[in-house]
C-alpha cells in the first residue's frame, strides 16, 4: 500500500500575490486538497461518505514552514503521509517539492481530531481508522524533535 502518495500541480495566477509568489493562505488549500485527493485515489476513502456514517475530523493544529518560494506557473509535487496516531487524532505531514522532487518548498504538519460528524463531539478513533492507520503510518518521523529537525533531515536528503 502506498504510504506517501503524491501529485503534481501547476500554481495558478489567482492564487499568487502581486509579486507572483503563492499566497501563504493558499498553501493550506493546496495541501488539504491534496490530502483529500490522496485519500480518495489511493485508499478509496471518500470523506463525504465517512461524514454520512458519522466519521469526521476537524483540524486541531497546523504548523507550517515556507522553505523556498513557490511562484506562478511553477509545477510542484505535493506529498502527504500519516506520521502519527493517538487515541483520537491523526498527525499528517504534507510536503511540497519542486517538480523534480529535489527542492523542498514547504512543510505542513496537521493534527486531525476525530469527531462524530452527527453530534460534533470528539470521539476515539474507530477500529477501521486504526486499522487503516497501522497500514499507512510512516515510521521514522520524530514529531517530538520538532519541525526544524525534520526540515534538516529532508534537506540533507535533497
Amino acid at each position: 500500500m502506498v504510504t506517501k502518495p503524491s501529485t503534481f500541480y501547476t500554481i495558478r495566477f489567482n492564487d499568487c500575490d502581486p509579486l507572483g509568489h503563492l499566497n501563504n493562505s493558499k498553501y493550506l488549500d493546496y495541501f488539504i486538497n491534496a490530502r483529500e485527493d490522496h485519500l480518495k485515489e489511493n485508499y478509496g476513502i471518500d470523506l463525504k461518505d465517512w461524514a454520512l456514517r458519522g466519521l469526521g475530523f476537524v483540524v486541531s493544529r497546523h504548523e507550517i514552514q515556507y522553505v523556498r518560494a513557490v511562484t506562478y506557473n511553477e509545477v510542484v509535487c505535493k506529498e502527504t503521509a500519516l506520521i502519527g496516531c493517538g487515541d483520537n487524532y491523526l498527525d499528517v505531514e504534507m510536503l511540497m517539492f519542486d517538480k523534480d522532487r529535489l527542492g523542498l518548498k514547504a512543510i505542513l504538519w496537521s493534527r486531525f481530531t476525530h469527531i462524530n460528524s452527527r453530534t460534533g463531539k470528539k470521539e476515539g478513533l474507530k477500529e477501521e481508522i486504526l486499522e487503516f492507520s497501522r497500514q499507512v503510518l510512516v515510521p521514522g518521523v520524530d514529531i517530538a524533535k520538532g519541525m526544524n529537525a525534520r526540515i534538516a533531515t529532508l534537506l540533507n536528503k535533497s
